[in-house]
């Protein structure tokens, strides 16, 4: 067999090619995966696993300070020091060896430098060293370069050298002011992480806080930040940003005030990796996200596949939902429909079939690991409105579940299920609160399912845990209809 020739070649080894390539791999045939950084990608290195082992300590001490058995048994503050070693830990030290090793364990062919498509079906690859050779795909390439932080256009704001999620989630040092450009995800748990660690810390945010979740959500992490001693300066933004000779970062905002810090952190976003990728080379447009039909395939704006189906593009870079459990799915499911067309064996792509990507599009998950934290799975109220469902939304406070209340005094959160009124199914659910995060599967199930409310009330939540909202929730809706 031809050391350069393979069934299907993968670009971008983070975990979504991974679990491309090891599902190819799983169903009989060859992969060569190309990686020009570090094999694991984003996730493993500056997001998914840094960030929230920032994170994880300042949670434990808020959740063991709610007690007072516990409280009166702390002395002392964070140890900033010890959560960056374990911080780094995580991010195994930005070496990626192990990564490596996998990949041989599981029989994937990796190349190290950049992909680049040359044309159909041939990939060319540009080692560290400069050298270059091209391989051939018999099936299939495959894109998964994912993202990289978005940072405006705001005069100035280039040469202060702002931090983007990167360096934040790789910081060597807590800056003692920081100021945050952004009002999402990354804006509001690097917030609620540099806080803890010591900084004192001002958001920006044009369109306020969070606005892609449930408005009681965003709520009450908007109301802990202030606590916490957060400046939020919401509804405006940057007109300008220079560093001073002494290092200090002015932000000149549109409301004629000024935010002053030692680093500024730019979290509005992100931008698809295909600078530099060749799609130039089958017709498409470098730096733009890649538009896939339901199978992945990667079309041109017209909806035709580009130059034959053998082109697709999974996570990130499709811009179907930049979330990694989501780009993983879409990895798992394109790696088996790829096998599947290889062989010539029947494609499921009905509905949850086997290589459909439904839960695209009406099971998303998500967890925000802010203070306090906040899961959600499916549409929100807004969403399930725009889409035309009839629908009905039901509340319930978390500080009346009994298991809540054990769980910590003063506990406050919230939870609300979206009601699909023609089937009678979940078709949404957000809750916010202390350590909710791993109640959010049993609602990803009965959105995924598609479980009628009638069996949900068979599902009985052990008593007393937090997890009996979902009883209260359903004799709520039971009581308003």
């Amino acid at each position: 067999m031809s050391d350069t020739t393979f069934d299907v070649i993968i670009i971008g080894a983070g975990p979504v090619g991974e679990n491309v390539a090891d599902r190819i791999v799983q169903g009989g045939l060859t992969a060569a995966i190309i990686e020009r950084e570090l094999i694991g990608g984003e996730c493993s290195y500056w997001a998914c696993m840094p960030t929230k082992a920032l994170l994880r300590d300042a949670a434990a001490l808020r959740a063991a300070r709610a007690l007072p058995g516990a409280s009166h048994a702390i002395t002392g503050e964070l140890d900033v020091a010890a959560v960056l070693r374990r911080r780094d830990s995580f991010a195994s030290h930005w070496n990626d060896d192990g990564q490596a090793e996998w990949l041989r364990g599981a029989g994937i062919s990796l190349f190290r430098g950049e992909g680049r498509i040359a044309s159909a079906r041939r990939v060319s690859v540009t080692a560290p060293d400069g050298t270059t050779r091209e391989l051939t795909a018999r099936h299939a390439v495959v894109i998964s370069t994912g993202s990289s932080a978005r940072v405006p256009s705001i005069t100035g704001l280039a040469e202060t050298i702002p931090w983007t999620s990167r360096q934040a989630a790789s910081a060597a040092t807590i800056p003692g002011r920081l100021a945050i450009i952004g009002g999402g995800v990354v804006a509001t748990e690097m917030a609620t992480a540099f806080t803890a660690l010591g900084s004192t810390v001002t958001i920006i945010a044009r369109n306020g806080l969070l606005p892609a979740v449930e408005p009681f959500a965003s709520g009450l992490v908007a109301a802990s930040l202030e606590a916490h001693g957060v400046t939020l300066r919401l509804d405006t933004e940057p007109e300008s940003v220079h560093r001073d000779q002494g290092g200090d970062v002015h932000i000149d905002l549109a409301d004629g005030t000024t935010v002053v810090a030692d680093e500024v952190l730019v979290a509005t976003g992100r931008t698809p990796n295909t600078g530099a990728v060749g799609i130039e080379n089958v017709g498409l447009t470098p730096g733009d996200w890649l538009t896939v039909d339901d199978a992945l395939r990667v079309v041109q704006h017209s909806g035709e596949p580009v130059a034959g189906e053998w082109l697709y593009a999974a996570g990130d870079v499709n811009r179907r939902v930049l979330l990694t459990h989501q780009g993983k799915y879409q990895a798992r499911m394109l790696g088996d429909s790829i096998v599947a067309r290889a062989k010539g064996t029947p494609i499921d792509d009905s509905a949850w079939g086997r290589h459909a990507f439904t839960a695209d599009e009406r099971s998303v998950p998500q967890v925000i690991f802010g203070d306090p934290e906040i899961a959600t799975v499916g549409y929100t109220v807004a969403e399930a409105t725009a889409r035309g469902l009839r629908i009905r939304a039901v509340e319930y406070d978390l500080a009346a579940v009994a298991g809540a209340s054990l769980h910590a005094d003063g506990y406050t959160g919230r939870a609300l299920m979206v009601v699909d009124e023609d089937r009678k199914v979940i078709v949404g659910f957000t809750i916010a609160g202390p350590d909710v995060a791993e109640l959010l599967h049993a609602a990803t199930i009965a959105i995924a399912a598609e479980v009628p409310l009638d069996r949900l009330w068979h599902a009985i939540p052990a008593y007393p845990t937090v997890s009996e909202v979902w009883l209260r929730l359903l004799e709520t809706y039971g009581r308003e209809a």
